[in-house]
């Protein structure tokens, strides 16, 4: 007798049935439209996250854009160049506008004679408000403390679900001293992992990196890991063992400060720091660990969103 039939047919990809419940392709990697279903949960996550803001902190919401001058300012081009998406547009008088966009009803690419404007597409939520509060002078005792969130960009096409361009970023933001900063992370460390305790999700902490480009990318990123500037929390939505960053816990040390000019309350260079929520991969490990059906989502996790 031969030996038995081995089926080596791939599994099926279970993110990928999740995005054909959850979401409607746009054509490109990493861009989907997204249902009223999907909405729906990415908006109760947004109150649940609300729920655990400082009293103190000032809410921003920021627009997909902002200025290429800041961005340059911030170093982002030093740093991750590869992510980076600008803001073109057609210059020049009406003739020359016109021409352009003639080129494309004739075949032609139009896209040759795009310049770049004075505007980035936002890659994090928090780059915004650096120079919004240096402008206010000193951080109070304490620091400053925001709620910003943003629609933000970066380009690194992918078919993971897990892993889009344009996407939703909400972050905690404090200015302060040092010691205020870094216990601000501290706290949020603890107080995320209770978060994800009560959404039902499974997860790690662990200390992580930037995606820095190039060979100098490499080492910034080791030395970011040895001081243990970055935490992330991970949840397995793909696999087991390469889980899913859904929040981060960033220490900046004094860039900012230095770069904005900005102060603590005794008057000394601020640093900063950030805890990050992913909120479309947070919505996605929902799905993706308790089902389609918020309905049947366990009591716990219905009564954290509030469902």
């Amino acid at each position: 007798m031969g030996a038995a039939f081995k089926d080596v047919t791939p599994a099926r990809d279970p993110l990928g049935t999740l995005a054909e419940t959850l979401w409607r392709p746009m054509g490109v990697e990493g861009v989907y439209g997204r249902t009223g279903a999907y909405e729906a949960i990415v908006e109760k996550l947004a109150v649940f996250i609300s729920r655990q803001r400082d009293p103190r902190a000032e809410v921003m919401r920021f627009p997909p854009v902002m200025s290429r001058g800041d961005l340059e300012k911030n170093g982002y081009l030093k740093s991750f160049p590869n992510l980076l998406g600008c803001v073109c547009a057609l210059h020049g008088s009406e003739a020359d506008i016109r021409a352009a966009a003639a080129w494309a009803e004739q075949g032609g690419d139009w896209t040759q004679a795009l310049s770049s404007a004075d505007l980035v597409l936002t890659p994090a939520a928090c780059y915004p408000i650096y120079p919004i509060a240096a402008a206010r002078g000193p951080a109070p005792r304490g620091g400053y403390a925001f709620d910003v969130a943003a629609d933000c960009f970066r380009h690194e096409p992918s078919q993971d679900i897990d892993r889009l361009q344009s996407f939703r970023m909400r972050e905690y933001v404090c200015i302060g001293s040092a010691d205020e900063v870094s216990a601000f992370r501290e706290r949020w460390i603890e107080r995320a992992k209770g978060m994800a305790d009560e959404l039902g999700l499974p997860y790690s902490v662990a200390p992580a990196s930037d995606p820095f480009f190039g060979r100098t990318g490499q080492m910034m990123a080791v030395a970011q890991i040895q001081q243990a500037l970055k935490f992330e929390l991970l949840i397995p939505v793909r696999a087991e063992d390469s889980p899913t960053a859904c929040m981060s816990f960033n220490y900046h040390r004094d860039h900012f400060g230095v770069t904005w000019g900005l102060r603590d309350h005794a008057g000394a260079v601020a640093h900063t720091g950030c805890i990050a929520f992913g909120m479309d991969r947070l919505a996605v490990a929902l799905f993706r660990t308790h089902g389609v059906h918020p309905a049947q989502w366990p009591a716990r996790v219905k009564e954290a969103l509030k469902l």
